[in-house]
């Protein structure tokens, strides 16, 4: 069993490495403690979901590298690596972040702009002269 679990996590145009070992409960981000790195706890919350579902809460050290995207973003891709690192680790706990919802890749990401338009949708204000 390797003492070092790694799994990638995506969200929005947002990827995270995260790397997950037995420690005392650090939660790093890019070298920055979680709390300093995404600023709201909301986010924070969300960014530890899976080791509260897995009951792991301060059993491991953390460790994520994040690309791309904005800060909520990266927050639901971290929570995605570490919710697939968790299931490396222990296979029993996949039908948990299964049903959690953890496990699958929210695909939304913006629509491109078309041209012709404004924006991805949105038309030219029309204006009949």
């Amino acid at each position: 069993m390797p003492q070092e679990y790694y799994a990638t996590g995506h969200r929005k145009n947002a990827i995270a490495k995260v790397w997950l070992s037995p420690g005392g409960g650090e939660f790093t981000v890019n070298g920055v403690p979680l709390r300093d790195y995404v600023h709201r706890p909301t986010l924070e919350v969300l960014a530890q979901e899976p080791l509260r579902l897995a009951a792991a809460d301060g059993q491991f050290t953390v460790r994520a590298k994040c690309l791309g995207g904005g800060i909520a973003g990266q927050a639901g891709a971290i929570r995605h690596g570490l919710a697939k690192a968790l299931v490396a680790m222990d296979e029993s706990l996949r039908p948990v972040m299964r049903r959690a919802g953890l496990l699958t890749r929210d695909p939304r990401v913006k629509e491109r702009k078309k041209y012709g338009r404004k924006r991805a949708r949105r038309g030219f204000q029309f204006k009949k002269r």
